[in-house]
């Protein structure tokens, strides 16, 4: 192929490879859609290496697909069809780190933890977590958020700056270092979200926050699902600021102390971290129990150091792995947001479809925000196993549409939440499409995400 023979004269052979064990590596996310290897992966150092790719693929008409930590859940990283995945590992370095300004520029490569590495020993932090240590630029292209994300919202509302290669290789820039700006478009918005499929970010700016004084967490259970749901509403209408508040239903937590040999109570629970001044969370925390208290919950707990907190939240951060710990299980993973007053109803709604599927699974997620997730494993080596988890993940995805909400509230579209875009945004589907057509006229860049029509 001449696109492959162009791309080691003008990167060098160092910075790419067609070696079995890259291609298989970027042929996959962790979701369980189909891989399809790339013909070739290139290992960018620098911006200028990026828009030598991109000349290179628009001269050629080859596809472009990024790929960051492979911990994608959406098959964003998945190359369908075939031509470049672009690896940013090596593009990893932080370029400015301005502590004043509560402000850092980093390349996509670098990852969250990576980016706190750095920020930490001057007291701040970039507080977005996924759960896993994704990579930023692929938490910009999912528009990503996490457990933080009823203080701190998504990366939409972290990042001030981007520079994007689009498809035919010219760079821009989105915003600035300036906290606010009415100037102009909200390019910044537009590109993160997009999954790759209208440029190639080659750096962010990005906000950080102050580490705070004290954290204390806490966990408490309820007798049914409606009733957690109901309880994390209550502490968002009472004011109180809660940085962190997850649900777990009590199958889930069963499985966990399966999986562990734990002994955590059975029940259906919500987990909450309070984050500030001492005295100010020690209110909070005292407020919160009054109030759970008062709706009936269980087995409130709470602790303050760094050790009993990583125990009291162990069963929310391990959950993917207690379901997915028996060879040859895959997951399909339902990512729902609706308004928090719609969250009772659907969280019920989403047990009552699991137990009509006949296969076991657990309800999990970011109540404080309206989001949440289940997680149903499969064998896809059982007919009709994974056609009955899949459907569990489209019934909620209408119904929460129905509601008021999204088909997804942090995964992304991908391959997986294609099919109900329509139904979610409408004629305004058809603004999206433009804006593909106008920044990649060829549909070089991730085709075959978030528009069914763009497989060619």
């Amino acid at each position: 192929m001449i696109f492959i023979d162009e791309l080691k004269t003008q990167l060098g052979q160092d910075k790419v490879s067609q070696s079995e064990s890259e291609l298989y590596r970027h042929s996959k996310d962790e979701s369980f859609h189909k891989p399809v290897e790339p013909d070739i992966v290139c290992f960018p150092e620098s911006t200028e290496d990026v828009v030598t790719i991109m000349k290179i693929a628009d001269q050629f008409n080859v596809s472009v697909t990024a790929h960051g930590a492979g911990s994608g859940l959406e098959g964003q990283a998945i190359p369908v069809n075939k031509g470049i995945s672009i690896n940013f590992d090596r593009m990893n370095r932080v370029l400015d780190f301005s502590p004043e300004d509560l402000t850092i520029t980093v390349q996509p490569g670098i990852t969250r933890v990576g980016v706190n590495q750095v920020t930490n020993r001057q007291g701040l932090s970039f507080p977005i977590d996924p759960g896993a240590d994704a990579s930023i630029g692929g938490m910009i292209a999912t528009n990503a958020s996490g457990t933080t994300a009823v203080r701190y919202g998504s990366m939409r509302d972290q990042v001030l700056d981007l520079e994007v290669v689009l498809a035919n290789g010219k760079v821009i820039r989105t915003g600035s270092r300036a906290k606010k700006s009415s100037s102009g478009l909200h390019l910044t918005g537009l590109f993160t979200g997009s999954e790759g499929t209208l440029g190639i970010i080659t750096e962010i700016t990005l906000k950080l926050h102050g580490i705070p004084a004290q954290i204390i967490a806490a966990r408490c259970t309820f007798d049914t699902l409606a009733n957690c749901a109901e309880a994390a509403q209550m502490i968002l209408l009472s004011g109180i600021q809660v940085m962190r508040m997850e649900l777990v239903d009590k199958q889930s937590i069963a499985e966990h102390n399966k999986h562990g040999d734990y002994k955590i109570p059975e029940e259906h629970s919500l987990f909450f971290e309070f984050a500030g001044t001492k005295s100010g969370v020690e209110e909070e925390v005292a407020t919160a129990k009054e109030l759970m208290e008062e709706l009936g919950c269980s087995n409130w707990i709470a602790a303050n150091n760094s050790k009993e907190r990583a125990q009291l939240w162990q069963a929310r951060h391990e959950m993917s792995y207690a379901y997915k710990h028996e060879n040859g299980i895959e997951l399909a993973g339902a990512d729902v947001c609706v308004p928090i007053s719609k969250l009772p109803e659907l969280v019920e709604y989403a047990r009552q479809i699991i137990e009509e599927s006949g296969l076991k699974g657990g309800i999990l997620g970011h109540v404080g925000d309206g989001n949440f997730h289940t997680l149903v494993p499969f064998n896809p080596s059982i007919p009709g196993e994974q056609e009955k988890a899949e459907y569990t993940n489209e019934a909620l995805a209408v119904r929460a549409i129905e509601l008021g909400g999204t088909c997804t509230g942090e995964h992304g579209v991908g391959l997986g939440k294609r099919k109900f875009q329509q139904a979610e945004h409408g004629d305004a589907l058809e603004v999206m499409r433009d804006m593909k057509q106008l920044l990649d006229p060829k549909n070089i860049l991730n085709p075959g995400k978030i528009f069914l029509e763009s497989i060619s």
